[in-house]
């Protein structure tokens, strides 16, 4: 009985690898080395596939493609000298390969020499009966120059040449979306898809432009034909339960993210966004039991701990709402987002110090809003703490140089230190830039208000604005 492909090939690997433990030699022919190599290479196994090369060039010395994996690893081991050395060899014997040309694109490349290896690649297309592949590696080299109009037509012509290339699918529509062109992106789709009516995954993709231009009937129409041409797609049904939920159809979409738990492994998004339905619908404890899967299958995933969290403060039921942010902030505690619902939900309670505690950290972690500035603030004034709300606005103010929140907020603040002059050129800056903000120093510093000059002043300026 003669023996499959993929039968060989497990043949030879076995042997290969018995050869290797037992140290006899065996012969292979130097198409089963090419498997061999080629096996090991797809697998990473780097070091057999040196092995395998080495053994294989000592049988077959003249085997131009087993040169050529040699040279693909001494590239992989960035040897690019050597490699490039080995393939001015192999050009001056086989000048018509398409290969060497290939590799050396690889080394220019390597080198980041683009222009080079695209030139290189060039000369690949030429002779090579694969465009496809050559076309791919073309289009990546683009990619690496920013060039992305050349990058899409070598990505078109790649699906041209196998119209089953799905990663050079998704490399077109990445270069439509830098370019922000989502109507030729369409038009490029839809022609696709008269070609190929079946294809799910440029369905999905159309259904995904639609989606981001707001065209939600179109898109939802999109990924049903996704899910006709393939009703395992995860992907679809997910997009499509977005789909739904935009357009209140709360229900479907919780039916569309449950087909997606039983397709497969459950994801943390899934459940996620049936908890959000079910909050919609005002099904809490549902949305509860789902959002409590959210970060039960991804304890990292900080959009399920938000959800859980934003659900008790919304009902006001903030000693739960901190519960669950300090429960997400032990498992992070250098995410912004939780400190600054941290310090939201401790001002709320009253928690004045730990409120400040929490604006201190979300501003170290780089969040610089001009609110969390002053809220942090606002929160100093209340503490007594002057000297350190003064700091804080003194940072903020490298940030908003021209904010008349900040500038009333420093005015009112010297002021209290008895530092007048200090005052007055705040309140004076604040008043330019915005004269109706003064409130801010009503509420905020009701006694220095209610002084005269500074009456005064503020008077002068509503008076001429």
């Amino acid at each position: 009985m003669q023996l499959s492909h993929n039968e060989e090939n497990n043949f030879s690997l076995t042997r290969f690898e018995s050869m290797l433990k037992t140290n006899d030699v065996l012969f292979f022919d130097s198409e089963e080395f090419e498997d061999i190599i080629h096996h090991y290479l797809e697998n990473g196994k780097i070091a057999l596939a040196k092995k395998a090369v080495k053994l294989g060039l000592a049988q077959h010395p003249t085997s131009t493609n087993l040169k050529l994996f040699k040279v693909e690893i001494l590239v992989f081991e960035d040897k690019l000298d050597l490699a490039d050395g080995l393939l001015n060899e192999l050009h001056t014997l086989e000048s018509s390969n398409e290969e060497i040309f290939i590799q050396k694109a690889n080394i220019f490349s390597k080198r980041d020499d683009h222009k080079k290896a695209i030139q290189m690649l060039e000369l690949a297309l030429e002779i090579t009966l694969d465009t496809a592949d050559v076309y791919s590696l073309l289009g990546m080299e683009y990619l690496f120059l920013e060039d992305f109009e050349n990058a899409k037509l070598s990505f078109m012509q790649c699906l041209e040449a196998d119209e089953e290339d799905y990663s050079a699918l998704y490399n077109i529509m990445y270069c439509f979306d830098f370019l922000e062109q989502k109507n030729e992106s369409i038009d490029f789709l839809n022609n696709f898809l008269n070609k190929n009516p079946y294809c799910e995954v440029a369905w999905h993709q159309v259904g995904k432009q639609y989606f981001d231009l707001k065209q939600l009937d179109k898109a939802l129409m999109a990924f049903d034909f996704a899910i006709i041409s393939d009703d395992y797609f995860i992907g679809a049904y997910l997009e499509k339960g977005k789909v739904l939920e935009k357009l209140g159809r709360y229900n479907e979409a919780i039916e569309n993210y449950k087909i997606t738990l039983d397709l497969d492994d459950p994801t943390s998004f899934a459940y996620l966004r049936i908890g959000k339905c079910f909050e919609k619908l005002g099904l809490d404890e549902y949305a509860l039991e789902n959002y409590s899967k959210t970060v039960h299958e991804d304890p990292l995933l900080d959009k399920g701990w938000i959800a859980i969290t934003d659900f008790y403060f919304k009902k006001k039921n903030y000693q739960k709402a901190l519960y669950y942010i300090n429960k997400a902030i032990n498992i992070d505690e250098e995410n912004v987002l939780y400190w600054k619902r941290f310090a939201k939900i401790n001002s709320r309670l009253n928690f004045f110090e730990e409120a400040e505690r929490g604006y201190q950290k979300t501003i170290e972690l780089g969040n610089y809003e001009l609110e969390t500035w002053i809220r942090r603030c606002d929160i100093l004034i209340n503490l007594g703490e002057y000297e350190t709300a003064i700091q804080n606005l003194m940072q903020a103010i490298e940030f908003y140089p021209d904010s008349a929140e900040i500038e009333y907020r420093l005015a009112g603040l010297y002021f209290n230190l008895n530092e007048g002059d200090k005052g007055y050129f705040h309140l004076n800056n604040g008043l330019k830039l915005d004269s109706e903000y003064y409130i801010i120093i009503e509420e905020l510093f009701p006694q220095i208000f209610s002084r005269k000059s500074v009456k005064e002043i503020i008077n002068s300026y509503l008076k001429t604005s």
